[in-house]
């Protein structure tokens, strides 16, 4: 890792753009949280991933975004203390058994007991369950549409598309590039389907993360002087369902969850 002697000298690597998008005013002030240890490297979406492996050493520990989905788990998992478990399984799509509320995730059964604890054979991360405790707790239960959107048409969506598209699509496309398995597994794995319409994509693949929230998965391959390409559409309802912040959080979950996967097996 970089010692960096002062906030300007950390500076000259960022975008100096000022977006805004780590949650700081400007990338100067980012620099000096970063020195204090408030935020990561990571937390700066513009970032390559060859910046933060000659700048950031132990890129496994937790970023101050997981910290804080670490943080809102107790909140979450009080209001489910208080939640009609019937009403919710009716908006969500589960079923309730033996006190628990069973959602479908990913074709695996995923099961919230009344203190909020979420447990599953599935590999699991806060990314994905605190998105789900969000799914249970304020969706509306609109039935999916069939209209594919981008994720930055969600309300909301182009405020948080820059951080999408690093830790969201980007990842991912990499996993395709380097895994051209990947789409099979994804449809052994997690019960996904090849529709029929994936906007002329070379390959598609539908996910249902959770019961009223599918996603369609788009890859164009490489050829001659293009390079590969992928994007993650929504249904148009998905912003009912879950709020945006959080679809942005179930991606990257999502993600992750391959990323161990690929890590542990050969995909």
């Amino acid at each position: 890792m970089t010692t960096f002697k002062s906030p300007l000298e950390l500076y000259k690597i960022l975008p100096q753009t000022n977006c805004r998008q780590c949650g700081l005013p400007s990338c100067l002030a980012f620099a000096a949280e970063v020195l204090k240890g408030g935020k990561r490297l990571d937390s700066c979406p513009h970032l390559s991933p060859n910046i933060l492996d000659i700048h950031q050493s132990d890129r496994n520990s937790p970023t101050v975004l997981e910290q804080e989905l670490n943080d809102s788990m107790d909140i979450l998992q009080a209001q489910v203390a208080d939640l009609d478990f019937q009403e919710a399984a009716k908006r969500s799509g589960g079923l309730v058994h033996n006190g628990k509320l069973l959602i479908n995730c990913l074709g695996n059964k995923f099961e919230i007991n009344d203190r909020g604890k979420v447990s599953s054979l599935c590999h699991t991360n806060p990314w994905f369950t605190v998105p789900l405790l969000n799914y249970v707790l304020k969706g509306k239960g609109t039935p999916p549409s069939g209209e594919w959107v981008s994720f930055r048409e969600l309300p909301g969506g182009s405020e948080w598309n820059p951080l999408y598209r690093q830790r969201c699509e980007k990842p991912l496309k990499q996993l395709a590039d380097k895994h051209p398995e990947l789409f099979a597994d994804l449809i052994d794995i997690f019960s996904g389907r090849q529709p029929q319409h994936h906007f002329d994509a070379d390959i598609g693949v539908q996910l249902l993360p959770y019961p009223k929230l599918p996603l369609l998965i788009c890859y164009w391959q490489p050829e001659e002087d293009l390079v590969s390409k992928l994007q993650i559409f929504y249904d148009i309802t998905a912003g009912d369902n879950l709020p945006t912040e959080f679809v942005y959080r179930l991606g990257a979950g999502l993600v992750r969850m391959l990323e161990k996967i690929s890590q542990r097996h050969t995909l």
